[in-house]
C-alpha cells in the first residue's frame, strides 16, 4: 500500500482541477537514476496501464507499474512547504539510503 498524506492530497487535487482532469489521478514510479542509483517521479495519469496497482488515499488514486511496486510499499507522497519553495517528497521506508538532496535512493 501507498499512501498520500492529507496535505499532499489536497495540493494534488488542487492540480488535477487547475489541469481540468478532475478524475484523474497520480502516477507513482521508481527509474534507474540520480546519485544513490534510483530516483522517484511523479506524474498525473488519466487512467492506469496493464499490470498497473491501483491504490486510493485520502481520495486519490495512485497507479504504479509491477516493478516500481517492490520499491514503494508502505511509501508515502508528501506535500512540503519551505521557504526555498515547496515540492513533492516521498518518504520511503524500504530506501537504505539516500543522496544529500533527497530525490534518489539506494535499495
Amino acid at each position: 500500500m501507498i499512501n498520500v498524506s492529507e496535505t499532499a492530497a489536497s495540493k494534488i487535487n488542487e492540480l488535477l482541477a487547475e489541469e481540468g482532469k478532475t478524475g484523474s489521478g497520480l502516477r507513482v514510479f521508481v527509474q534507474g537514476g540520480g546519485c544513490s542509483g534510483f530516483q522517484y517521479g511523479l506524474m498525473i495519469e488519466e487512467a492506469g496501464g496493464a499490470g498497473d496497482q491501483v491504490y486510493e488515499s485520502n481520495g486519490v488514486r495512485l497507479f504504479v507499474d509491477p516493478v516500481s511496486v517492490s520499491y514503494l510499499k508502505g511509501a508515502e507522497v508528501d506535500f512540503v512547504d519551505t521557504v526555498t519553495g515547496g515540492g513533492f517528497t516521498i518518504k520511503n521506508p524500504n530506501a537504505t539510503s539516500t543522496c544529500g538532496c533527497g530525490q534518489s535512493f539506494s535499495a
